[in-house]
This record gives structure tokens, sequence and C-alpha cells, in this order.
């Protein structure tokens, strides 16, 4: 910042985002009362772009009016990219944001922001609102701009779950807690590939060599762990694995992969979002149906973020009709009880598929699951560690899955254990376990 520059006055850019948000709602009306198309996202944009300079305009002439210094061209800008940040980003969030050592933000009402950084520590941050209020406008906001249709943050939905504009997961709440709150767990690795995990340690080398082939052979692969152990960002690595070529379908709840971004790994990506119903209770879209729509869109793979419900009976039986090589997340405390997770979601889902099938249909289904872990060593001293401590490969079914680890920890390294059954399919896409991973 300029040494004669003033700080953002947050007081003024409340003020001109309310003053340009009338203005945009007032151009909406006139556009509906004329029968006009309602604008789309970008267009709205670049008119509040345009409203946003005629408001700064006008107050700088103000101030001219009255003998005061109006604000320089630095100190306009500012203030135009904060009311833009209001109306349409992340508010006084997009510091906090633009940080890239910081992994997770947690806000317990306006003024009690915690964040968490890659190397273990934690600390107090600045109020991201004034008030609880501003707050909930701020999420409102965000709810109204981010994934395939506006969802909404009030009493009747006091839960939001939603993907940022720069690819962090955010999860809001209010009214079944005290105060307003939201955490965000960053996107730190947004284009990453299995070399960038093996580089920062999350993968030993001849795991990501296996990992690789296993992509490359169309392997099922179902990755698990506790929250906010790395799962997506291997799910994002394992996908970029694949060729460019293939035509992949990603479903969420809430965009989050981000796949359709990069053309040039990805050209041919189609990410579907559950959605939610509206005020009558209409209109939802669940995960279950948009796997179920995802197999009559010629997908080469499906990919599914996060199995969190009744959805994994269809994605299991998509497994199992052709749609190998197929990738997913799971929680789970370990790579073996992945099964019991699976079957627990099973028996909620409208099929009641009891324990019997359900294994039965996992051992058709799923090839290998992949087990990763988060361990924060920073207040003995150490750092904020991820990785991948255990790889089971489903062998059949007899009553129960059957699966053998065929990576498991010896002290603080992965190493290979138990034989691989399906070594030969591997060794084709050039991972030889006898010489290291290399073929």
């Amino acid at each position: 910042m300029n040494a004669e520059q003033r700080p953002v006055d947050h007081g003024l850019v409340k003020r001109f985002r309310q003053e340009v948000g009338d203005r945009l709602a007032h151009q909406r009306r006139l556009d509906q009362a004329s029968g006009l198309p309602p604008m789309t996202g970008e267009d709205e944009r670049q008119f509040a772009r345009a409203l946003i300079a005629q408001v700064l305009e006008e107050y700088a002439r103000g101030e001219i009016g009255v003998g005061r210094t109006p604000p320089t061209a630095e100190e306009e800008e500012a203030l135009a990219g904060g009311i833009h940040a209001a109306l349409f980003g992340v508010g006084r969030l997009q510091p906090l944001l633009d940080d890239t050592e910081i992994e997770n933000i947690d806000v317990n009402g306006c003024d009690r922001v915690f964040v968490g950084y890659a190397d273990g520590r934690e600390a107090l941050a600045d109020p991201v609102a004034d008030t609880d209020e501003e707050l909930i406008e701020l999420i409102q906001v965000l709810a109204a701009y981010s994934g395939l249709s506006s969802r909404p943050f009030d009493t009747a939905n006091p839960q939001l779950d939603l993907r940022l504009p720069d690819g962090s997961r955010l999860s809001a709440v209010m009214d079944v807690t005290v105060r307003p709150a939201l955490s965000i767990r960053r996107a730190r690795l947004g284009k990453v590939f299995l070399s960038d995990l093996v580089g920062n340690g999350t993968l030993m080398p001849e795991l990501g060599r296996f990992l690789s082939a296993a992509v490359a052979a169309r392997k099922n692969i179902m990755i698990a762990g506790s929250t906010n152990a790395g799962k997506t960002t291997l799910l994002r690595a394992l996908a970029n694995e694949i060729p460019p070529h293939e035509r992949l379908i990603t479903v969420e709840r809430a965009l989050e992969l981000g796949l359709d971004q990069f053309p040039e790994l990805h050209p041919n990506a189609v990410a579907f979002e559950h959605r939610l119903p509206n005020s009558e209770g209409q209109g939802e879209i669940t995960m279950a149906e948009l796997v179920r729509r995802s197999l009559r869109m010629n997908p080469s793979r499906v990919i599914v973020g996060e199995v969190l419900g009744d959805e994994i009976v269809t994605m299991l039986n998509a497994m199992t009709q052709g749609n190998d090589g197929s990738l997913s997340t799971i929680h789970a405390n370990s790579s073996m009880e992945v099964f019991n997770r699976i079957a627990t979601y099973a028996l909620q889902a409208e099929e009641r598929l009891p324990i019997e099938a359900t294994h039965m249909l996992i051992a058709g289904a799923i090839d290998f699951v992949v087990f990763i872990e988060k361990r924060n060593d920073y207040h003995r001293g150490g750092g904020l560690r991820r990785y991948v401590s255990s790889v089971r490969e489903v062998t059949g079914v007899d009553g129960r899955v059957l699966s053998s680890e065929v990576f498991t920890m010896s002290g603080d390294q992965l190493v290979p254990h138990a034989p691989i059954s399906c070594a030969t399919e591997l060794a084709y896409h050039g991972y030889d376990p006898a010489q290291g991973g290399w073929r």
C-alpha cells in the first residue's frame, strides 16, 4: 500500500454496496416490467461494475463540493474492489482467502474468527463483519452467486454448503447455533497431480506409481479419511491421471472438484450438482437421481465427489455395470471401516439393502480403498502432515467383504504388504512392485 493511501473504509464499502444493490434491484424490476429476460450472472456483474464507477464518481464530486479531498485513484480502486466483493464476492473474507498459507477459516459470529495455517498454527483474525446480521447477509450473497443455482440461507433454510469462486468449501449455519457460524476449507492445491503429492510427502513414490497405474487400468477407487484429511485433493490428483480424451461426469452435493475448469486436462467434462427443493418443497434433484442421470450421458467415468447417503447403492450399481474407473470419497476412520460405513448408508437407502447384499455389491464394485489421514504435531514442535496410511484391495466376498492390505504403515513409512491380485493388469500399465514400482 502507498504510504499516503488510506486503508479501505469498510463503512463506505457497506454504504455503497447498499446503494449499488438498490440500483441493481431497480434495474431488475424495470427489465421485468418491460418483459426483458433477466440478466445473466456475468451481465449483472458487468452492470454492477458500471454502477460502482457511477456511485464512486458521484461520491468524489460530493467530496470536492464540500472542500474535502476525494479518494485517490488507488483508494477508489480499493473501494470498487471492496464493493464488488461485498456484492458478489466474499467481502472481508477476501484477505484471508488471498493468504496462500491459510488452510481453514472458522467464524463463530462476526468477530470470532479463527484461522488454521498449513504448518499447523492456529490464530485469531480480524472480524469479517461488523454485526452478525451483516455476516448473514454476506453468506446470503455468496449463496446467491455460487454454484449452479441460488441457494437459500435463512430461518427456513439454516444450513448451507457451497463452493466459493476460488474452489474453497464453505459450510454455514444459523438459528441452530447461538450465533451464525461458518467454516471454510481452502482449496490450496487446485490443479494438483500425483507428483505434487509425492513431492509434499502425502504419497511415497512407489504408491504414486501404483495409483497412476490403477487409474490407467480403470480400477474403481474409494478414497477414505476423516474430515479435512485431504480426500478431495487426492481425488483431484487421481482424476488428473485420466487421459484427456475420456468423457468425465462428476456428481457433487456442492460443486467443488472443478475438473471442468481445466479444459487442457479434461476438455470433455460435465459437472452435476445436487439441487435443493424450493420453498414449497418441490424441485429437488437428489444425488442418487444425478448418478442415474449421469449413466445416460455417455460417460467414460463417473466421479462422485463425496458419498454421504443413499446415492451409494446407485453408485455401486453403476460401478458393476461397465462404468469402470470410477472414483469417490467417503468419511471413515480406517480402510477396513469403509465397508461397514457403506453398508450403513445402503440400509438407509430407498432399496434398504441388507448387509449381505451390500457386501456382495461392494465386492463387485470397488477394487481399492485408499485411506488418507492428517496429523498435526505443531504444538509438539512438528507440523501438519497428511499422508496415505493404508491401501486395501477388495478380493471377494464370503458373508463379508474380503480384502487384503496391499500397503500398510511400518513406523513412519508406508510399505508394500500383501500381494496384489491384479498385479498383471497394473504391470501392463507400468507398475511392477518387484522393481520398486517401475516396470
